[in-house]
């Protein structure tokens, strides 16, 4: 499915919830729908530098040149947000995941109810997974 595609699901299934507390609960419950990941994913180096979560990035490329994302968080919020930004990347190619506007992020109205800090994780996250997506374009 294109990057489009998912976002305009995810603006549907927000848009749904008129009060923003059913809205961190539909977050928190997909961070914890999310497969765990695994132990030995858990390093320093999977650590994305700018979250005050401790948040932990695994990027794989996979033979049909497409990007597989995986991710864990030890905050529900954060866990949800990093299970949003998976279900719009993963499994998309380099170049998609550089183009893409992710345009989502501001119609759910994720940045401005979220804590600086949790705003600065997003983005964090975000610039964590455009790095791996151009790493991976560069060995193409």
């Amino acid at each position: 499915m294109a990057i489009n595609e998912i976002q305009d699901q995810i603006i549907e299934e927000f848009t749904e919830l008129d009060d923003w507390m059913d809205r961190y609960q539909l977050l928190i419950d997909l961070g914890q729908e999310q497969e765990p990941l695994p132990e030995q994913y858990k390093n320093e180096q999977n650590l994305i530098d700018g979250c005050q979560s401790r948040v932990w990035l695994q990027a794989d490329m996979q033979p049909d040149g497409t990007i597989l994302f995986r991710a864990e968080s030890d905050a529900l919020i954060v866990k949800g947000i990093v299970a949003l930004l998976i279900r719009v990347l993963s499994g998309q190619k380099p170049a998609d995941i550089l183009s893409a506007d992710l345009y989502f992020i501001k119609e759910i109205g994720l940045q401005e109810h979220l804590s600086p800090t949790r705003s600065n994780g997003l983005l964090a996250m975000l610039r964590q997974m455009r790095m791996y997506a151009l790493a991976f374009q560069s060995k193409l």
